[in-house]
């Protein structure tokens, strides 16, 4: 890439000229760069890509993107006033605009990103589609897999995902689109063909300063979308649902209360914890897409949870806009068997255990209510306070535990700092603690907490008996709670062969270990 072809591609208020070189990668960070490099100086939450321009150059970078002219430095320096938008325009044009050529699905929500992604996904792969997808679990690219790092990467490696999704013949690609990742412009330059906004609550305060500045972040990916993507709206969210008014895409809405919603739910049974419905669409012909689809078809789950539902709804609408047959749909979501940590069912027999993340309060009281509407005879919950997340998120999630206590017949709460079992920047700080236990005081609520995470989830399952729930509850802090339970199931229970007890932890990314040789714990490597 010449320097006149960079110029092109963003919009430079200055120049401060140096000695001219050609550009053969693009990097934002230190270690990344190699000689011939054009560093973006990018601004992230923590750090800024400027204070490290001088450790570019010395690695060999021959041009530099900044928001701010850095002194001393002898490469051309282009002064832009966004540079994360900069590179994500670069990083597009240097990879020949990938995106463009794909068909790519973005999916933000407060709660059920990860889980509608996989369930879309599930789809097109049933349908014979070649798919990605790109998440807070991990990154596919065709059939090869790999852990990711961050929920939406950074705008230069997601179009280098892009660019080998290209390469390996995918089709169609669903992402994960976080509300970090709309404000930091990580999906900058992306062409989207629907963007799903399932749900909008209260988290992320204290990263992004206010909850009108996360919203705003959210609200982002339909008010910037254009008129030839399509938008996927639930209208049951009080918070999501003006949004289908704002956007200059053709929108397609769902909804299990709402009956404006061009696709609802009926006939909803959750006694099981597995819903079954039925799908009716509604105006169906104003969208030719939908001509040869049916006006009603069934769904059955084998996920949990009412949150499944509407994660469910927004995987069909998305199909249902590919073309994809309802028989089709129907066998996919069918078959679905969900994604770790989102109200996953990791052991049943004469008791059922569950597993979920419980990232903030809407993912609670949704958690919570489905929790309500299931047949058991008792609940037992052991949850992992969440650390290093601030006091806001910390009384939050505390008041909608406090909402429900008593509603689902809870004596008490089992609670557990997970120290051991959590790195630096999950630690529960004594704040977060304060918070947590001030609100159950003040709700009347007793609670038992435990430093070890192994000693809270031990006190839950010894008071489990036959017929009833026990939730494995929190976000980070319970990763390794469903190892440590499950092996502590297995050793009372040497009947169950082993593989039938860790079934549900075959294919899980975080917090596992063998369990012939002992379960892996943070920082024991």
């Amino acid at each position: 890439m010449d320097h006149n072809k960079l110029l092109k591609a963003i919009s430079v208020t200055e120049i401060r000229p140096g000695r001219i070189e050609p550009i053969t990668s693009i990097a934002y960070h230190t270690s990344s760069v190699t000689e011939g490099s054009l560093f973006v100086c990018i601004k992230g939450y923590k750090t800024d890509g400027h204070l490290y321009l001088g450790q570019a150059v010395k690695k060999g970078a021959a041009a530099a993107v900044v928001e701010a002219f850095v002194d001393g430095i002898d490469i051309p320096q282009y002064r832009v006033n966004d540079s994360r938008r900069a590179l994500a325009a670069l990083a597009d044009l240097f990879y020949g605009h990938p995106s463009k050529k794909l068909d790519v699905t973005g999916v933000t929500a407060t709660n059920g990103k990860t889980t509608t992604t996989y369930m879309i996904n599930s789809i097109f792969e049933e349908h014979g589609l070649n798919t990605g997808l790109i998440g807070t679990v991990v990154v596919k690219i065709g059939t090869r897999v790999q852990p990711a790092l961050l929920t939406t990467p950074e705008s230069l490696d997601l179009h280098r995902f892009f660019d080998q999704m290209v390469k390996e013949q995918v089709s169609h690609i669903v992402m994960e689109v976080s509300s970090s990742g709309l404000e930091l412009k990580r999906v900058g330059s992306v062409d989207f063909n629907t963007v799903i906004v399932n749900n909008i609550s209260r988290e992320h305060i204290d990263l992004h300063g206010s909850y009108e500045r996360y919203f705003a972040a959210k609200a982002s990916l339909a008010r910037e979308a254009r008129e030839n993507q399509w938008a996927v709206f639930n209208l049951d969210c009080p918070q999501t649902a003006p949004l289908a008014k704002e956007t200059k895409a053709r929108v397609f809405t769902y909804g299990l209360k709402n009956q404006d919603a061009d696709c609802q739910v009926r006939d909803l049974d959750l006694s099981t914890g597995r819903a079954s419905f039925t799908v009716e669409l509604k105006r169906k012909y104003s969208f030719e897409v939908l001509a040869s689809q049916p006006d009603s078809f069934s769904i059955e789950l084998s996920v949990l949870g009412l949150h499944s539902v509407y994660n469910a709804m927004a995987a069909v609408l998305t199909a249902l806009l590919q073309g994809i047959p309802a028989e089709t749909i129907t066998k996919a979501l069918h078959d679905f068997r969900g994604v770790e940590r989102r109200f996953e069912l990791i052991f049943e027999d004469n008791y059922k255990v569950i597993d979920d993340h419980f990232a903030n309060s809407g993912n609670i009281h949704v958690t919570l209510e489905t929790l309500q509407m299931m047949e058991y005879k008792k609940l037992h919950l052991v949850y992992a306070i969440r650390g290093s997340r601030g006091v806001t998120v910390n009384r939050e999630n505390a008041e909608a535990l406090a909402y429900w206590v008593p509603r689902l017949g809870l004596n008490r709460i089992i609670a557990t700092t997970s120290c051991g079992h959590v790195g630096e920047k999950d630690t529960v700080t004594t704040e977060e603690r304060q918070v947590f236990e001030q609100v159950m005081d003040q709700a009347g609520i007793s609670t038992e907490i435990y430093e070890q995470l192994p000693g809270a989830v031990a006190r839950g399952l010894s008071e489990t008996e036959s017929g009833d729930v026990l939730l494995l509850a929190g976000c980070q802090g319970m990763d390794y709670g469903a190892s440590i339970c499950l092996e502590q199931i297995s050793r009372s229970r040497p009947d169950l062969p082993k593989s039938e007890v860790f079934a549900a932890l075959k294919n899980r990314v975080a917090g596992v270990g063998d369990p012939d040789t002992g379960f892996r714990i943070l920082g024991s490597e």
